[in-house]
């Protein structure tokens, strides 16, 4: 029992890795290319594009994994597509000049197949923990652990290899792909919907819809360091942006080795406000202008990211019961990354602009403005009043 128990947990731990390397090889170091290539006023819309697609396809997908297709099967389908675009992105920006809408093209089709993944790899994940009597809070997260080492793993070879400026790091998530797309094929078949033919409605109302709708405006926060850390550590002449950026990962796997504990004796709403809090100290220290506390500043991102969407993946699948969680956790996706992430963006991307320009395909702050300074406040305050509005309206 203890050796096929190892097994499962490894087998799943080797999906996750996959899983986030891919989003790894591109997702913090995107923006600096962008801008190196002179799209660096455009880098809003690459992530808003995430937002985008998240409204609907993770939901779809959910969907189409609890009533009709198994989900190894459609994970190893969307990873073949997206890694298949993913290098074609590679290879189109391998010259010059880079057309934006070209470019944004091959990325948004890529997103379209990639993002629900996220979501489809942690039902699959809960599905065969279900299915070997495992319990979820404690024998999910050091499965994740390993997605966020594998997020970490990309960076560093993408910062070693000195693809940070490069298409070069989309070809790395492409490969990545379509390996996680044939190994998917090996793992243990699972029905992510109890019962495969029910199409009854999916009726959400009271705390879990609460949960939902603050969901939304957490996923503000998201993809604005993500989108603009890069940029903005280039704005000081660090060259090896990446690794800095890595270590937002490095404390994230181990915030995940707390999760079990935490979440047990403290609940989803204290770890969302914890979250919260993480968030706008996190964005308060990038707006000091200090190197070292930039460092410090990575190491809180940990907290903020997974005592809210880890917890809070965890928290729907406990909400939603077994036979709705394929779709219940494509809507979780929706509200973060979707709705909030593409409104956040769009936001964030204002503002980062107004108080910026881009130079030299670096952003750097506007002459006569504040600049970074002014924008990272703005993110620090917004996350404050998101904490307060969740303390007082959230019933766990």
């Amino acid at each position: 029992m203890w050796n096929r128990t190892a097994a499962i947990g490894m087998r799943l731990s080797v999906m996750s890795f996959l899983e986030y390397a891919v989003w790894g090889a591109y997702l913090c170091s995107m923006g600096g290319y962008l801008a190196s290539v002179g799209l660096g006023g455009e880098i809003r819309w690459f992530y808003c594009v995430q937002g985008v697609v998240a409204l609907f396809m993770p939901a779809l997908v959910g969907a189409v994994a609890d009533r009709w297709m198994e989900g190894r099967s459609l994970l190893s389908l969307l990873h073949v597509l997206s890694g298949g675009l993913m290098m074609a992105m590679c290879c189109y920006g391998m010259r010059s000049p880079v057309s934006f809408p070209v470019l944004w093209v091959l990325y948004a089709l890529s997103v379209v197949c990639f993002l629900p993944t996220i979501a489809l790899s942690n039902a699959v994940s809960f599905a065969v923990l279900g299915l070997e009597g495992r319990d979820i809070r404690s024998s999910f997260p050091p499965i994740r652990v390993w997605g966020t080492v594998g997020f970490v793993v990309s960076m560093w070879v993408v910062d070693l290899a000195g693809w940070q400026l490069s298409s070069l790091q989309f070809g790395l998530g492409g490969l990545l792909g379509l390996v996680l797309a044939a190994y998917a094929l090996t793992l243990p078949r699972c029905s992510l919907g109890k019962e495969r033919r029910q199409t009854g409605a999916l009726y959400i109302k009271g705390k879990m819809l609460t949960f939902l709708l603050f969901s939304i405006l957490v996923g503000f926060c998201l993809h604005v360091s993500n989108a603009y850390a890069s940029p903005f550590l280039l704005s000081f002449g660090l060259s090896h942006a990446n690794l800095l950026i890595s270590l937002s990962q490095v404390s994230e796997a181990l915030c995940l080795l707390l999760i079990p504990l935490c979440f047990r004796r403290w609940g989803i709403k204290a770890m969302v406000l914890i979250a919260l809090t993480a968030w706008a100290l996190r964005f308060a220290l990038f707006a000091t202008g200090s190197v070292w506390l930039f460092a410090l500043s990575m190491l809180v991102y940990g907290v903020a990211f997974d005592f809210f969407n880890v917890c809070g993946s965890m928290y729907v699948a406990e909400q939603a019961g077994e036979r709705n969680g394929g779709r219940m956790q494509g809507l979780f996706m929706l509200a973060t990354s979707g709705a909030g992430a593409s409104l956040g963006m769009l936001a964030a991307g204002s503002v980062v602009n107004h108080w910026t320009v881009n130079e030299g395909g670096v952003q750097a702050a506007a002459e006569g403005t504040w600049g970074w300074a002014a924008i990272w406040l703005v993110f620090a305050l917004y996350a404050v009043v998101v904490a307060v509005a969740f303390a007082l309206l959230f019933r766990a």
